[in-house]
């Protein structure tokens, strides 16, 4: 077992509160680490504002070195956090590796967007008030961010708000989630590795009340979480003057239309459904499909899903593992046994072996069941036949979500019917919602979020632009 010291200020430390780290898969200890606290929150804090005069000047070469210093030691240790990633969030070897490289594009982007930070020249003569005189814009850090990430992609999920923090120039303290601590904290080994000044980045483990004080810590000027929709919004409204993002999950739907590829769009589907037991915020919750494929669409789905191997997160085969804890995947079952009770039926899977749940395949549902309604957050999916196309985007938006979507379609009218009509904050043709690249922009609408992720983006909320009107 190896231990991980929390990173503070600049340093590494430890607490008077241990945090031990179990696998969710068979509950063997993986790692030790420790809680912040009162002092060791001030300590950071101070730190961060005493360096935010030395990032305001710190050339955009500087910032954009130290990111990429920083992508180069993740590929030296890139199996070392996919190893951390696996034990600590149970996340299937091959997609634990997947996070590892999508964090290092994370960074990799962020290092060119540290060079590239835009400002305005504009004309002030459009009024005889402003002749002989000319404006300029130019974007200036915020301040402090506090972020806030959750388990599910511990790695990633870190790293786009501690990329975006660095290439904008704010200092960052981020509070991850204490149940996956163990990978950001290897991470943050790296960071200081590459150079990052002290007290420009804080990793501080910390339990909800102590975490809690970021909301409301009128010192830090941002303040960016991606969790659950009940725990963000409650943030947003005691958060005060501080900028906020928010990144909060859905439902997201999947609409197959009859011009499709169906083999293409079940292969994405099933992957979109079940990779990481469902435990992703754009999981594909709810498929759509016109009713003269819908058999194909099923059957098709059913073999596919079968065919999906369960086993140890550090087997390179396995496809479904363990979900976080045992509370999660009992929740999960009771979910699916009240849409059964209430007409729905289970057509495959659905079984719970401690923290394991089969892939669940329901049809029949109605979207005040739980499966239909909330965020399942588990290897569930509903199969549903629709008549005509408008009608399936109405079911799409019958929502409190309103994150990504997939269309699958061959017809350009479909496409552009589907953009200007779907309630979300991102459309995506012949794939999945599932799918992200992490320098575009995300994030949604509805009880799904506020603001937009992505690392020019999320830049752009750790900003503030500033003008200067000067003679000619």
């Amino acid at each position: 077992m190896e231990t991980y010291e929390i990173f503070c200020a600049g340093k590494f430390l430890t607490t008077a509160t241990p945090c031990s780290i179990h696998s969710p898969h068979d509950g063997a200890l993986v790692g030790q680490t420790w809680l912040a606290g009162t002092s060791e929150y001030e300590m950071a804090v101070d730190a961060a504002l005493a360096v935010r005069d030395r990032l305001i000047d710190m050339p955009a070469y500087e910032r954009s070195g130290i990111l990429s210093r920083l992508v180069a030691l993740m590929h030296r240790d890139r199996e070392v956090l996919a190893r951390l990633i696996a034990l600590e969030a149970a996340k299937p070897w091959k997609l634990a590796l997947g996070e590892v490289d999508r964090a290092i594009q994370t960074f990799f982007v962020s290092s060119e967007e540290a060079r590239r930070i835009e400002g305005e020249y504009f004309s002030i003569d459009w009024t005889p008030a402003g002749i002989g005189k000319e404006g300029l814009v130019k974007w200036f850090p915020a301040g402090v961010v506090g972020g806030i990430a959750p388990f599910n992609f511990p790695l990633n999920l870190a790293s786009h708000k501690l990329g975006p923090a660095l290439a904008a120039g704010c200092p960052i303290i981020l509070k991850p989630s204490t149940r996956t601590p163990l990978s950001v904290l290897h991470l943050a080994r790296l960071i200081h590795e590459a150079g990052a000044p002290g007290g420009s980045v804080s990793i501080l483990p910390m339990d909800r009340l102590s975490g809690d004080r970021m909301v409301t810590d009128s010192r830090l000027a941002v303040l960016s979480f991606t969790g659950s929709p009940e725990v963000g919004w409650d943030m947003k409204a005691r958060a005060g003057r501080k900028k906020v993002v928010l990144e909060l999950g859905g439902n997201a739907g999947v609409v197959v239309d009859q011009t499709a590829d169906v083999e293409l769009a079940v292969a994405k589907c099933v992957s979109g459904a079940f990779a990481y037991s469902g435990q992703v915020c754009i999981h594909t919750q709810r498929i759509f499909v016109q009713q003269q494929v819908f058999s194909q669409f099923l059957d098709l789905f059913v073999k596919k899903a079968a065919l999906l191997r369960q086993g140890d997160p550090l087997d390179e085969r396995t496809d479904i593992a363990a979900m976080i804890d045992e509370g999660n995947a009992i929740r999960v079952e009771n979910w699916i046994e009240e849409a059964v009770a209430a007409g729905a039926t289970l057509v495959y899977g659905g079984k719970r072996k401690g923290a394991f749940v089969e892939p669940a395949i329901l049809t029949g549902t109605r979207p005040e069941m739980k499966v239909c309604g909330l965020e399942v957050f588990g290897p569930v999916v509903s199969i549903e036949p629709y008549s005509d196309f408008p009608e399936a985007l109405s079911l799409v938006n019958n929502s409190r979500f309103g994150l990504q979507a997939g269309v699958f379609t061959n017809s350009i009218e479909a496409m552009n019917h589907a953009f200007r009509h779907l309630e979300v904050g991102g459309v995506v043709i012949n794939d999945v919602p599932t799918f992200r690249v992490d320098h575009m922009p995300y994030g949604g609408v509805k009880e799904s979020g506020f603001g937009r992720e992505g690392v020019r983006y999320a830049m752009r909320d750790m900003m503030e632009p500033r003008l200067l009107v000067k003679p000619f």
